[in-house]
């Protein structure tokens, strides 16, 4: 089906506030009860309790309801309340987290969870302005945990809301531009239910989630279809309008299997702030062009550990693919030969052996990599 062509961003003179009718909204009002005889039976839907709201609407974020579902209930269990969250050592509360992606989101909810417990009694606030001010809560969790948790009526704008209201309107403006995003939240201001927001808020993303879906939308199901512009077009997949995406980079990385004399591997945690943030890897790094791998492992510990090996051999070539990169990773066994390992980006370095790796969180194909090293026996002659 034909995709809209995105128009220039919506001006004031062309708000798409104003495109709201009063038969739009009588319809909307509808969505409660829908949601009500249809919604899916999830586990933060049981509970009234903010901090478990809070958690699955952080985990929720930009991740399918059936990927966070083990995670959800592995996260309370090791974490049953604020208190314990706070406590908690960062890798643990990453290790838990780990395989969900996303790694910010784990490191706010444990800094904002420390800040509850030192400065809020160990309690959420109750509104969506105060919410705010805590690490890692930005609009959409706020308006969720204050509508949801405590009954403020506050609209949540994510991609499910999003794409309904696109179609409920066929704005052909692209949906990811600024402009775009602030109309399309003042209509969803006013539509939220000043009464229970939080299940309205939860009935439009269900909607999103379960029926309007990104290319096979159930029409004939939806309690939206008689205001629904695309389907009246007969066009809803042309809906939301959004730029081309950007190729997905691919990066070849070289990384060190680095034992010392107890047969133990240097591991080192990588930088809160950037990509994979926090996690625990092997030493190495991106190839540079036509560099030859075993030549990229050397100059990469070097680089970053201040330390000349030799390559004694291949372990495995793995590849995984990230949300926004792929990376294909070739691991080499390594002999120290001159110099001791220090960071010269001042990153945490640990000498762990093969057991003591699963009590670290690692990035995916890290992982794949340490599922090999469990099926292989450590070189015996490294030392010999």
């Amino acid at each position: 089906m034909a995709k809209a062509q995105a128009s220039p961003s919506p001006t004031a003179s062309d708000r798409l506030l104003d495109r709201l009718t009063p038969a739009h909204r009588q319809t909307f009002r509808q969505l409660v009860a829908w949601y009500k005889a249809r919604a899916r039976d999830l586990p933060w839907r049981r509970t009234r309790n903010p901090y478990y709201i809070w958690v699955a609407e952080v985990m929720l974020q930009q991740t399918r309801v059936d990927q966070v579902l083990p995670y959800y209930r592995r996260f309370v269990q090791a974490f049953p309340t604020l208190e314990a969250l706070a406590a908690a050592p960062l890798d643990e509360v990453l290790r838990c987290w780990e395989g969900l992606g996303y790694y910010a989101r784990a490191r706010n909810l444990h800094r904002a969870a420390q800040v509850l417990v030192a400065h809020h009694q160990g309690k959420l606030p109750q509104t969506y302005e105060a919410l705010r001010r805590l690490p890692g809560i930005g609009p959409y969790t706020a308006a969720a945990v204050a509508s949801i948790a405590f009954g403020e009526p506050r609209a949540v704008l994510d991609g499910n809301v999003v794409r309904v209201l696109t179609r409920v309107l066929a704005v052909a403006h692209n949906a990811r531009a600024e402009t775009t995003r602030l109309q399309l939240q003042e209509v969803a201001d006013a539509l939220v239910a000043t009464e229970d927001p939080g299940t309205f808020n939860q009935a439009l993303m269900e909607l999103g989630a379960t029926v309007c879906l990104p290319k096979r939308p159930d029409c004939p199901a939806c309690p939206l279809r008689s205001c629904c512009q695309a389907f009246a077009l007969g066009m809803p997949t042309a809906f939301p309008v959004q730029p081309p995406r950007m190729p997905v980079p691919h990066y070849e990385v070289a990384i060190g299997l680095l034992q010392n004399a107890q047969g133990q591997l240097l591991i080192q945690r990588r930088k809160e702030d950037g990509l994979l943030g926090g996690l625990w890897e092997f030493p190495g790094g991106k190839r540079q062009q036509d560099e030859p791998l075993q030549e990229t492992c050397r100059r990469e510990l070097y680089e970053e550990l201040g330390v000349q090996v030799e390559i004694t051999g291949p372990l495995a070539t793995v590849r995984h693919a990230y949300t926004h990169f792929r990376v294909t990773l070739h691991a080499f066994w390594c002999r120290l030969l001159e110099g001791t390992p220090v960071s010269r980006e001042g990153l945490q370095l640990r000498w762990v052996t093969i057991e003591e790796l699963d009590q670290y969180a690692f990035p995916r194909a890290n992982r794949k990599l340490i599922a090999l090293l469990k099926q292989q026996r450590m070189q015996p002659d490294l030392f010999e």
